[in-house]
C-alpha cells in the first residue's frame, strides 16, 4: 500500500469506516439523514455514537469534543473524556447518542454583538454529520454547529449550512424546469488556495509586532525584496521541503486533499491548494489546515504568518476560494461544454452568477472585510477593492452574440504549438487567466480572490450561495410562469446580460483607468474595511437574507458590530504594539547610538579631525528621534482620544485617525533603522527575517 493510501483519511470518520462500523440499516439511516437533512433517530445516534467512540479509542483517543466555529473565526473546543465513573474504584468508556448530538458551552464569552448578556450563558452546540468527525491530540472532534439558548446563530458554519440548502432549492427548480427530475441535491463546493509566509522561529521570538498582532509594524526594506521575481516557484528551501511534507501528512490523516504546494512571489512566502470539495467541508478543511500550518510550523523550528499584510514593500497573502455548482449526479453547472454558446443550462448560470455579482457588490466585499485585508485589497498584489467579472474573451464573445442576437463564432486557436517538434502541441484553455480580478471564471469555476489569508471561508460562501440562490430564485419565478420555456429562457438571458453586464470585466483591474470606468460604470469602490461594513445591514440585504432563511435582522446586525468591534479593537492593538516598541526599543536604542556619535564627534574634533558622517548623522539621527517621540505622544493622544460610542464610531476614528498616526511614527522610525548602528537596534530587520530560512 503506497504511503499516501496508508495515511489518508486514516483519522476519520468517514463513509467508509462507518460502513464497515454500523449495521447495515443504521448506516442507511444515517446516510439518509446526511443527504436530507431529517433528524436522526435517537436509537441510530446512540448506535452511532457507541461506533465513533469505540473507533476513536481504538486510535488512541481518550477524550471528545464538539468543535465548532465561533465569530472569532477560529475555532473552539470544550474536551471532555469518555469515561464515566461506576463505583468509587471504577470506570467505563462511554459515549451516548445525546451526548454525540448536543453539547452545552458558555455563549457569553464569545463575541455576539449584542444578541447575549453577561449573565445569558447558556449555548448548544449540535453535531453536523455531513462534515466527518476526526482525531486530533487524541481527542475526538465531532464539526457541529453554534446557536445560543434562544436558537441564535453564534458561529460561522449555521448560517453556510442554510445558505446551501438555500442555493441548492433554488437551484433545483432550475433544473425541473430543464427536465433534469433525477437530480435531487446541488451542492457549491469549493477549494481555498492559502497562501502564508515562513519565517524562523527565533527571529520571529525578537519581534513583538508578529507576536501580539501577526504582521509587522514597523521595518526599513530590505535590499532585496521580490523585484527579481526570482522567488515564484523557484526551488523548495530545504526546511521548507520538510516541512510542506510533514504537513501533507498530517492534512492527509484528516481526509484534507492537500495537493498543491509552492514557493509563491514575496520571500518567504508559500501556498498550498486543494482539491475542491462540498462548501462545509472545505471550510472546516480550511481551519484545520490553518491550525496544523501553525503547529507544524512550530515543529521545525519556523513560525507560519498568516496574516494579509506581514511585511510592508512585498506582496501580502490572500485566501482564493475557487466556487463552483456541482450535483448528485456527478454535473459541474458551471462547466461549459465543447459548445458553450448552445448550452442553454449553463448560460443560465452564467447569467445569474452575473446578476448575483452586480446587484450584491457591497456584500461581497463586505464579506472578504477586515483591518489585516485593508492593507493588501488594491495594492497591485491583489485584486483591487471595486468588485467586477472576468469571464474571459470567449465567453465575453458569446455575451456579445447573445445581446446582439448575433451568431457566434468561436476563435480558431484550440492548439498551442510552440515552433519545436519535439513538443507535441496542445489544447489551449478556452479563458485565460485574469490574476487581477476580484472575480474571474476559470472554466468551470469562478475564482473569488478577494479573501484574506487569515480568513475562515464560511463568510464569503455564505454571501455566493445566498446571492446567487436570490438569483435562481426570481429566474425559476419567472420561468414557471412562462408558456414558452425555450422562448422564455433565452429572452431572460439576454435580458440579464444586457441590465448587468457592466459586472464584467476582462482588462487589467490595478490601473487608475479602470478605477475611473469603474466610477463610470456606477461599480462601488468601497477602499476600506469599514465603509464596506456599513452597508452589511442595509435594508435590502436584511431582507434578502431573511428571504432565504440566513440570518434573522438581529443575527445580521449582530455580525456587523462583531466585525466593526473586531477592526477597532485590533487597530487599538497594533497602536500600542507600535508605542510599546517603540518607546521601549527603538528610543532607547537610537539615545544610546547617537551619545555614542557625539562622543565620536567630539574626540575627533578635540584631535582636529574631520567628523563628517559622525556630525551628519548625529544630525539626522536626533531630528529623527525628535520626529518619533513626538509621532508617539501624537499616536498616544489618539488612542487616549477613542470614542467610547458604537463600534462604527471607533472603527472610523480608527481608521481615520490611529492609522494616519501610525503611518506617521513609522516613517522616521524606519528611515532610522537604516542610519543606526546594526549592531544595536532592538528588533530584527526584514532583510534577516525574508531570508533567513534555507
Amino acid at each position: 500500500m503506497s504511503r499516501i493510501k496508508e495515511l489518508f483519511g486514516s483519522m476519520v470518520f468517514n463513509d467508509s469506516v462507518m460502513k464497515d462500523r454500523l449495521p447495515h440499516d443504521d448506516y442507511k439511516a444515517l446516510r439518509r439523514a446526511i443527504q436530507s437533512g431529517c433528524e436522526l433517530d435517537r436509537d441510530v445516534a446512540d448506535v452511532v455514537a457507541n461506533a465513533m467512540k469505540d473507533w476513536a479509542i481504538e486510535k488512541g483517543a481518550t477524550h471528545f469534543t464538539h468543535w465548532f466555529q465561533p465569530m472569532t473565526g477560529f475555532t473552539a473546543e470544550k474536551h471532555e473524556a469518555f469515561i464515566t465513573p461506576v463505583s468509587d474504584s471504577e470506570v467505563i468508556m462511554e459515549f451516548s447518542g445525546k451526548e454525540l448530538i448536543k453539547g452545552e458551552s458558555d455563549a457569553s464569552s464569545f463575541p455576539s454583538g449584542g444578541l447575549r448578556a453577561t449573565f445569558e450563558a447558556r449555548g448548544y452546540t449540535a453535531w453536523d454529520p455531513t462534515s466527518y468527525a476526526f482525531i486530533k491530540d487524541r481527542t475526538l472532534c465531532i464539526p457541529t454547529a453554534y446557536c445560543s439558548f434562544n436558537g441564535e446563530v453564534l458561529d460561522k458554519k449555521t448560517p453556510l449550512l442554510r445558505s446551501m440548502e438555500a442555493i441548492n432549492r433554488q437551484a433545483l427548480r432550475i433544473l425541473k424546469l430543464f427536465g433534469e427530475t433525477g437530480v435531487k441535491r446541488v451542492i457549491p463546493t469549493a477549494g481555498p488556495e492559502q497562501e502564508y509566509f515562513l519565517i524562523d522561529q527565533a527571529l520571529a521570538a525578537r519581534r513583538p509586532d508578529l507576536r501580539y498582532t501577526g504582521r509587522t509594524l514597523l521595518g526599513a526594506r530590505p535590499p532585496k525584496g521580490q523585484e527579481l521575481d526570482d522567488q515564484y516557484y523557484g526551488a523548495l528551501k530545504t526546511r521548507v521541503s520538510d516541512f510542506m511534507r510533514d504537513l501533507d501528512d498530517e492534512l492527509w490523516k484528516l481526509g484534507v486533499f492537500a495537493r498543491t504546494e509552492h514557493n509563491e512571489v514575496a520571500p518567504g512566502q508559500h501556498e498550498l491548494a486543494p482539491v475542491y470539495t462540498n462548501v462545509n467541508v472545505a471550510s472546516d478543511q480550511n481551519q484545520i489546515t490553518m491550525e496544523l500550518m501553525q503547529k507544524v510550523a512550530r515543529r521545525h523550528g519556523l513560525t507560519c504568518l498568516l496574516h494579509e499584510k506581514p511585511f510592508a514593500g512585498v506582496n501580502g497573502s490572500g485566501k482564493h476560494n475557487n466556487w463552483s455548482l456541482a450535483t448528485d449526479t456527478g454535473e459541474n453547472l458551471l462547466n461549459p461544454g465543447p459548445d458553450p454558446a448552445r448550452n442553454v443550462r449553463f448560460l443560465l448560470f452564467l447569467a445569474a452568477m452575473i446578476r448575483a455579482v452586480d446587484d450584491h457588490q457591497d456584500l461581497l466585499r463586505a464579506s472578504v472585510a477586515s483591518a489585516g485585508n485593508d492593507h493588501r485589497l488594491g495594492g497591485n498584489e491583489a485584486p483591487p477593492a471595486i468588485v467586477s467579472m472576468f469571464v474571459g474573451d470567449d465567453v465575453e464573445r458569446i455575451l456579445d452574440a447573445i445581446v446582439n442576437k448575433a451568431d457566434f463564432s468561436p476563435d480558431g486557436g484550440d492548439y498551442m504549438d510552440v515552433g519545436i517538434s519535439a513538443i507535441p502541441k496542445f489544447r489551449r484553455d478556452t479563458t485565460d487567466r485574469n490574476r487581477t480580478s476580484p472575480f474571474a471564471f476559470t472554466g468551470n469555476k469562478f475564482e473569488f480572490r478577494m479573501p484574506g489569508s487569515s480568513f475562515s471561508i464560511a463568510e464569503p460562501n455564505i454571501v455566493l450561495n445566498t446571492i446567487v440562490a436570490d438569483a435562481l430564485a426570481d429566474f425559476a419565478d419567472e420561468l414557471e410562469r412562462a408558456d414558452s420555456f425555450d422562448y422564455a429562457v433565452m429572452h431572460l438571458i439576454r435580458r440579464t446580460i444586457r441590465e448587468h453586464r457592466r459586472i464584467v470585466f476582462n482588462g487589467n483591474n490595478y490601473t487608475d483607468e479602470w478605477v475611473e470606468e469603474a466610477r463610470r460604470r456606477g461599480l462601488l469602490n468601497l477602499n476600506n474595511a469599514v465603509d464596506a461594513l456599513s452597508h452589511l445591514a442595509d435594508a435590502q440585504n436584511e431582507a434578502l437574507f431573511a428571504r432565504h432563511g440566513i440570518y434573522t435582522g438581529a443575527e445580521l446586525h449582530s455580525r456587523q458590530e462583531i466585525m466593526l468591534e473586531e477592526y477597532g479593537k485590533e487597530v487599538r492593538i497594533e497602536a500600542l504594539t507600535m508605542l510599546d516598541m517603540v518607546r521601549r526599543g527603538i528610543l532607547p536604542a537610537l539615545a544610546g547610538g547617537t551619545r555614542k556619535l557625539a562622543e565620536g564627534v567630539t574626540l575627533k574634533r578635540g584631535l582636529g579631525m574631520a567628523d563628517g558622517y559622525e556630525s551628519r548623522t548625529l544630525e539626522r539621527l536626533s531630528s529623527l528621534m525628535t520626529q518619533i517621540a513626538d509621532a508617539a505622544e501624537a499616536l498616544d493622544c489618539a488612542i487616549a482620544r477613542m470614542p467610547a460610542e458604537t463600534h462604527l464610531r471607533r472603527a472610523a476614528y480608527c481608521r481615520d485617525v490611529v492609522l494616519e498616526r501610525m503611518r506617521a511614527l513609522r516613517a522616521p522610525v524606519d528611515e532610522a533603522e537604516l542610519l543606526a548602528d546594526a549592531r544595536t537596534w532592538p528588533f530584527t530587520t526584514y532583510a534577516e527575517i525574508l531570508f533567513s530560512v534555507q
